[in-house]
């Protein structure tokens, strides 16, 4: 396939092609291929050579808010949409969560908590120096030509693995129950480190922390309520963690965090990521994504101007709520 094949399209791309027909590639996803010069922002073909690549694949870079085309006829046809351009965003969902992050300053960073976290903050240039590759920190495409500089962490993914299994044994949760178990079980003696392999995918994710926790000496949760606290007070430390050797890197004193995605709704999650990291967190959208997305289209549609213009729309328009450290 890889002989035969005449263009790279990450999975956005491929979609995009199937709508209108163009090939292209968008710069904030081709960013996470590990492919680009973080300074240049565009193909490196010197890299890609050396990795024993074909050139000959990798096409135009296009920055988001650039639109591609009209829908294919075909594709009018079959849905009976008419007059509809296909428009690139930043196609990397942590790219558009970041565009629909309602940042309030330069000295604020930002924590997409969903099934993964990834923790950062939008940069005008990347950071590429022995400190931030000895951290595991990557330099990403971002909305306007951005870099996001991030850590990847463990998310909950914890605790959806925990629900499927609870669920095989016969206790299926809500979230809030969920948020009241935690609540009542009260603060927990045991932390895990998220980002451990043996979490990575085991076939019981609930015995696989019990497991981690005796192989250390550590005491195990005792059930379920206990498990959830863990799994909050464990994420929030390390949150704390990676926030603290990022301080150690950043070009601007951290004083804030803002926190997107579904656990942005986790206000015990939310209150101990505040402990944890020593700032106050500003929790919302939840559907960063989604929005950014939608702001990203409206730009190149002429109905907002830029990402500063954008996000003052989202401030206005979404709810957010504040977290404070509490003094220990």
């Amino acid at each position: 396939i890889y002989e035969k094949a005449d263009r790279l399209l990450f999975m956005p791309e491929l979609f995009g092609y199937l709508l209108t027909g163009k090939k292209y590639n968008e710069y904030t996803m081709a960013s996470t291929g590990e492919l680009l010069n973080a300074k240049t922002r565009d193909w490196d073909f010197d890299l890609i050579k050396r990795a024993g690549l074909r050139t000959d694949i990798f096409g135009e870079l296009v920055q988001p808010a650039t639109i591609i085309g009209d829908l294919l006829p075909e594709v009018t046809e079959e849905t009976g949409l008419s007059g509809v351009k296909v428009i690139a965003v930043g196609s990397h969902d942590t790219a558009s969560a970041v565009a629909g992050t309602p940042l309030f300053d330069k000295d604020a960073v930002f924590l997409s908590c969903g099934t993964w976290s990834l923790m950062g903050m939008e940069l005008d240039e990347p950071i590429l120096t022995d400190e931030s590759f000895k951290y595991n920190y990557t330099n990403e495409g971002g909305v306007d030509g951005t870099t996001r500089f991030l850590k990847n962490i463990t998310g909950m993914w914890l605790l959806e693995e925990c629900r499927r299994i609870w669920a095989k044994e016969g206790r299926t949760y809500t979230y809030a129950e969920i948020m009241a178990m935690a609540a009542a079980a009260g603060p927990g003696r045991t932390r895990i480190d998220p980002d451990d392999e043996a979490f990575a995918h085991p076939a019981d994710m609930p015995a696989a922390i019990r497991d981690w926790c005796r192989g250390r000496g550590k005491v195990p949760p005792a059930d379920d309520a206990a498990l959830v606290r863990c799994i909050f007070e464990s994420l929030a430390a390390r949150y704390g963690e990676v926030l603290d050797n990022l301080r150690g890197v950043a070009p601007f004193a951290i004083e804030r965090l803002h926190v997107i995605g579904g656990g942005a709704q986790n206000d015990l999650l939310n209150q101990l990521t505040a402990d944890a990291c020593g700032i106050p967190v500003v929790a919302g959208p939840s559907e960063a994504t989604a929005i950014g997305n939608v702001m990203v289209q409206a730009r190149a549609l002429g109905l907002v101007g830029s990402l500063a213009r954008m996000r003052d729309y989202i401030r206005r328009s979404v709810e957010v709520r504040e977290f404070l450290p509490r003094t220990k």
